[in-house]
């Protein structure tokens, strides 16, 4: 049996990923950093099945003890914040997270367990204001804020570790990836919810920034299906995971509302304080790399990704609501 570990088990990508390496017969470990039960509500139903231990990637000591524990075949890293707002208000803290604690995981696996497979979560985000459109593997990199600094930083010591010690090491290329797992504070489940609310009656608006900004949008799901093919090829490569096509926050809000029976533009109300600064320039993937090398497609629409959010909003709303 396979162990994999997984640090910052407690995400999105964590929760999904752990379901997909359970599925497969792994034994999957993974690190949160603390016993705050928001690091875990989105594996509770998973508790029975995986092994959750504490992890500080500022602290290299506590790394390696994981590392000497549990002597994982594969580890894949999403220890981060990955709000763009959060980077900007504590820059130092993301840049030791997203950086340097992506040096300690791979000096850990160097270390202790050199044939360890690495997978490193990298990020759309390290184009920022990109010289091409769509971005491929080898556009360069142009990062517009500390969030997208720190995953090049990241993304380069991957490299770097791959190809100077020879570790199985790879950096998968994150475009926007949603779900009904998403955290409140992305625009993508901003919107669901608020649609969720207000159709039933537990809100009357939501205020939104620049309803034109477009994004390439996916369903986790599908994303740590790629990363899972990732680690079984023969040679570690960087592969950009993404869909190849864009849709703008209006589409989203108008598919969302649309869904729950309501005309979006009767509830969406735009102030220029939400608008992201600075905005990010048109940031859509090519996927070809990893359609040719991985045999990976994404599986779910943009539309049916919306609609499954919206529904999954819908009936926790309900289940919440008072009678």
């Amino acid at each position: 049996m396979k162990t994999a570990l997984i640090t910052g088990m407690g995400g999105q990508d964590g929760s999904y990923l752990s379901e997909f390496l359970l599925d497969k017969g792994y034994r999957v470990v993974g690190t949160v950093p603390d016993e705050d039960p928001a690091n875990i509500d989105r594996i509770r139903h998973l508790l029975d099945r995986v092994e959750v231990v504490q992890d500080d990637l500022l602290d290299q000591d506590r790394i390696e003890k994981v590392f000497h524990d549990h002597r994982p075949d594969e580890v894949y890293n999403f220890a981060a914040n990955s709000v763009l707002a959060a980077s900007f208000q504590q820059p130092i803290l993301a840049t030791m997270v997203l950086a340097m604690g992506v040096t300690r995981i791979l000096e850990a696996i160097r270390k202790i367990i050199p044939k360890t497979r690495y997978f490193q979560a990298s990020s759309s985000e390290i184009f920022g204001k990109p010289a091409e459109v769509p971005q491929s593997e080898k556009t360069p990199f142009h990062p517009r804020n500390p969030y997208g600094v720190s995953k090049v930083y990241g993304h380069l010591m991957t490299m770097t570790y791959r190809e100077n010690y020879g570790l199985f090491a790879c950096s998968g290329i994150l475009y926007n990836h949603e779900s009904p797992r998403r955290s409140p504070e992305f625009v993508t489940r901003k919107i669901t919810r608020a649609a969720a609310m207000i159709k039933l009656g537990l809100a009357k608006e939501l205020r939104l920034g620049n309803l034109d900004a477009r994004r390439d949008w996916g369903f986790a799901g599908d994303y740590v299906r790629a990363m899972w093919l990732m680690l079984q090829q023969p040679q570690a490569d960087d592969y950009v995971l993404a869909t190849g096509e864009t849709h703008s926050v209006r589409d989203l809000c108008e598919e969302a509302f649309s869904h729950a029976g309501l005309d979006y533009r009767e509830y969406i109300v735009q102030e220029a304080e939400s608008f992201r600064p600075p905005e990010t320039a048109q940031l859509v993937g090519n996927p070809g790399k990893a359609h040719r090398v991985l045999g990976w497609k994404r599986e779910v629409s943009f539309r049916d990704l919306v609609r499954t959010m919206v529904d999954a909003d819908l009936e926790v709303l309900r289940t919440k609501r008072p009678n």
